[in-house]
């Protein structure tokens, strides 16, 4: 006897007599099925993919590998494919239940070991009994192949088929074959071997689920062996819906063969009436123990669920091990970790239409106690969309506000998605919190009338079931307050008032100081800053600049991420209007642009908010005199509606597009476009002084000198930039001395920037020359030219009349013009020719590398020849031109080269 023979005795017992070989008959005498050990037809439209098969073939550097996946994962075929090319010829074996008589599994393996030449005849007989294999008979087999010079390579398919005892004795031969055996093991399941200790030795290769699953490109290549012709992009979309299954894709590639569009199919098929639910019904679900079955049409309501969640929704406390089973059985049920899993997404589609007609009526009630379970447990968003799903809108709006959560109506990457969500409530829902909701929306689209009505009622409610509550009706009246003193702040500055929102500001903090847990005011940085953007808004529309730019700059600088991107783009908008109305148009821009690309770093397709920083671009863009420029934010902010009925984006919409249409000499459109058409409850300041400012210039210019001084009655040196140009219209009309006194009414006021003193300066220098004070003239015109040029203002020059030509064409004054204002001298060499555009200076700060990228951009090359030329990645190409476009404030390519030239870049 042999030892290893001796050592399968000794742990076995006495070893059973091994009967003759019977040439092609198994323990029983019945012949052996020859399709057993024959590899599997691939059909016409199987795909290679070479990483799975190279895989394969690195495997046989380990004793044992392991194919592990669901049904049709396509394992079966991968593992035929690469046996199929090896030489020598591979022993196959399909494993059918049958086989888990230990004797019979035997005795197939011997005869596919023979089929395939790898054991010749000899001392391996096979097992006497159908029902037991002799020790002796596995001890002489592992002998046998360990003697061999070269290893055989055995596939097991189906092996989840076998039990723990064919499972034990096949580890027995598979170790004492040493480098004779490479066994290959085609599973469902995780095969009952100790497969830690080959883990741990480095003696297993294991291909999963996750290696099985086609890729975008791999699917795109197997349906065009279908005859369908489908985009990477498209491919990609069905990859995620199917994971990449390899059954799921060719059964959908066959379906849409039969239809009349197969992209639109494959983008659009129910998957609960297609050839994939017949399958994953058979091989699947009906394979299923009746509370496994049951565990998985209940769960298949959820995205994901723990086991506690799933007890919560069969009334069962046997979950945890069903799971467990399901997942190692790859039953389409997908370990997440931490306890939590997922079905397949097409599993789980056809398994809810499988719910409504074994179950129907149960799926609300599925929702509801999902959502009851995920709002204990702390899962807000689940448990909003839980609760929808259920039509529970009373628990709905409930966990929102008691959340503290509202202002995510408002910002953060989910608010469209909460705004669709709570699109479906309907009338019916009637409780305080739906009340809030429907406010929140309505004020969200700066419907304040119908918005403030809802909140008022709301509070009333509120103020009613707190003296007499009702239990699991009410929200949490702390959190309900607080939503409300949000809204009523919203509202206050959509009305422009600012007293409005200092008090909803002040309830705000008296209920966070006392009533509402610090630690839920944390989780929820948006709603501070919701608050005080809208308080600032209101002050700036007030004209407490100051006082607004408190506000604003504390919400500039909040944390928070996503969840605060609104306030923070609004609050850097608005900061960069207050630059501007004093006169900082550098600042301005910067803050601005700061605004515009707020959404831009968190890669967000559209801006966010109501446009003002674009607003303010352009306007800042009017007084440079570049006005395609201007021209072209405005534009931009035509998609962003939200703005319309907000006071202070309104207004900044009127300013900026009424004075690019004065300059344009657009006198009749521009009165129009200066009326910011809103419904505030306080006038404006600085608003009313700039719509003024525009009626005054048109009667100015129409010969009404007038009737232009008297629409300024209004103007005071409380708005700077306002009193500097209405001192201008002044001093045109021939009031030389209400333009003085307007100007020495801002003299004392600290803060003022260039686009304020450059024109008080032009005013001033103009009366002086008009009194024949051509020195005091000339040095004021020089101190404008030096403030001007460092904010490239252009726009006072071309507004001051005839009357500054002949002293910018002297000497000392030309030279301070030269290159930025008016065109600079013509380089030696060159010929004088006519006057080209005046030229402005660089005032973008570019990297050495985003000008290589951008002087190929203005030769029309493509990111990819781009990257060529420099030897970077596509990737890095991108990213330069995502910077210049931030510092250059525009969002194409042509914009950018159009942009660059302008500013002498290129």
């Amino acid at each position: 006897m042999s030892a290893v023979a001796e050592i399968y005795e000794d742990a076995q017992g006495p070893a059973v007599p091994i009967v003759p070989a019977v040439p092609f008959a198994d323990p029983l005498g019945n012949p052996f099925l020859r399709t057993r050990f024959a590899l599997p037809a691939r059909p016409a439209t199987f795909l290679r993919r070479q990483r799975l098969v190279d895989h394969l073939d690195q495997a046989l550097g380990t004793p044992l590998t392991l194919l592990n996946g669901a049904a049709g994962a396509g394992k079966t075929l991968l593992a035929a494919d690469w046996a199929d090319g090896r030489r020598p010829a591979v022993a196959w074996l399909t494993v059918e239940v049958g086989d888990r008589r230990p004797g019979v599994f035997w005795a197939y393996v011997v005869q596919a070991l023979r089929a395939c030449g790898a054991l010749p005849p000899g001392p391996v007989g096979f097992p006497a009994a159908a029902s037991l294999a002799d020790g002796r008979l596995l001890a002489v087999l592992a002998a046998e192949l360990n003697d061999r010079g070269r290893p055989v390579v055995l596939v097991l398919d189906e092996f989840d088929r076998m039990t723990a005892e064919v499972a034990e004795q096949l580890e027995f031969v598979l170790h004492h074959a040493g480098r004779g055996l490479h066994l290959v093991l085609v599973t469902r399941t995780e095969p009952l071997l100790p497969l830690h200790r080959y883990r741990a030795a480095g003696e297993l290769t294991e291909i999963r689920a996750a290696e099985l699953a086609f890729t975008p490109e791999e699917a795109v290549a197997l349906l065009e062996l279908h005859g369908l012709s489908l985009p990477v992009h498209a491919a990609r979309a069905l990859v995620d819906r199917t994971r990449g299954w390899a059954a799921g894709l060719r059964l959908s590639a066959l379906a849409a063969r039969t239809s009349g569009d197969p992209e639109a199919y494959l983008k659009e098929f129910e998957a609960d009436r297609s050839t994939i639910a017949d399958f994953l019904l058979a091989e699947v679900l009906n394979g299923q123990t009746e509370e496994r079955q049951d565990l998985l049409l209940r769960v298949s309501v959820l995205e994901r669920f723990c086991p506690d969640l799933a007890d919560a929704l069969t009334g069962r406390a046997d979950a945890e091990p069903l799971l467990v089973e399901l997942h190692h059985a790859n039953a389409f049920v997908e370990h997440l970790g931490r306890s939590w899993y997922r079905l397949h997404p097409l599993f789980g589609e056809i398994l809810r239409a499988h719910l409504r007609v074994r179950l129907p009526g149960l799926e609300p009630e599925l929702h509801r106690r999902a959502a009851r379970w995920l709002r204990r447990s702390g899962f807000l968003p689940e448990t909003l969309a839980h609760g929808a799903a259920a039509g529970d809108w009373d628990f709905t709006a409930g966990a929102l506000v008691d959340d503290l959560a509202i202002g995510q109506l408002f910002t953060g990457l989910r608010s469209e998605d909460l705004t669709r969500l709570f699109s479906r409530m309907g009338p019916e829902a009637g409780s305080p919190a739906t009340d809030l909701v429907r406010a929140a929306r309505d004020l969200a689209r700066c419907d304040v009338d119908r918005g403030s009505a809802r909140l008022r009622h709301a509070e009333e409610r509120l103020a009613f079931e707190a003296s007499e509550p009702s239990p699991g009706m009410v929200p949490d009246q702390a959190a309900a307050q607080l939503s409300c003193a949000l809204l009523e702040a919203l509202a206050a500055r959509l009305t422009g008032s600012s007293p409005r929102a200092e008090k909803a500001a002040r309830a705000a903090d008296e209920l966070r100081r006392r009533e509402v847990p610090a630690q839920l005011l944390a989780e929820h940085p948006e709603l501070s800053a919701l608050l005080l953007t809208h308080v600032g808004s209101a002050r700036l529309w007030a004209g407490r600049f100051e006082e607004a730019r408190a506000a604003l700059t504390i919400v500039a600088g909040t944390p928070g991420g996503d969840s605060t991107l609104l306030p923070r783009e609004e609050s850097m908008g608005h900061l960069a209007l207050l630059d501007y109305l004093n006169g900082w148009l550098g600042r301005a821009e910067r803050k601005a642009l700061a605004a515009v690309s707020e959404t831009e770093r968190l890669d967000l397709s559209q801006p966010s908010g109501s446009g003002l920083g674009r607003l303010v671009l352009a306007a800042v863009a009017v007084d440079r005199h570049e006005l395609d420029r201007a021209q072209a934010l405005l534009d931009e902010t035509v998609r962003l509606p939200s703005g319309a009925r907000d006071p202070v984006p309104a207004a900044g919409r009127a300013l900026a597009t009424a004075r690019l249409l004065l300059v344009r000499g657009r006198t009749r459109a521009a009165v129009e476009a200066s009326d910011p058409v809103v419904s505030a409850a306080v006038a404006s300041p600085w608003a009313a002084g700039h719509e003024a400012l525009v009626a005054s210039a048109v009667h100015l210019a129409e010969g009404r000198p007038n009737e232009a001084a008297e629409m300024l009655q209004g103007v005071s040196g409380d708005q700077p930039t306002c009193a500097v140009e209405a001192a201008a219209i002044q001093l045109a009309a021939g009031r030389p001395k209400a333009a003085m006194d307007l100007l020495d009414s801002i003299h004392t006021r600290s803060g003022t920037g260039p686009a304020v003193t450059v024109r008080a300066a032009l005013v001033r220098a103009q009366a002086a020359e008009r009194a024949g004070d051509t020195a005091t003239a000339r040095r004021l015109v020089a101190q404008a030219l030096l403030d001007a040029r460092r904010e490239r203002l252009r726009r006072p020059f071309l507004d001051a009349g005839p009357w500054i030509g002949p002293l910018l064409a002297t000497a000392p004054l030309r030279e301070l013009a030269a290159g930025w204002l008016t065109p600079g001298p013509p380089r030696r060499g060159e010929r004088p020719g006519p006057e080209p555009p005046p030229s402005l200076p660089v005032a973008v700060e570019l990297s050495g590398r985003e000008r290589e990228v951008l002087g190929r951009l203005a030769r029309m090359r493509s990111t990819e020849e781009i990257a060529a030329d420099l030897y970077v990645s596509v990737n890095t190409v991108k990213t330069h031109l995502k910077s210049v476009y931030r510092k250059l404030a525009v969002n194409r390519r042509n914009d950018a080269v159009r942009r660059a030239r302008d500013l002498g870049l290129l």
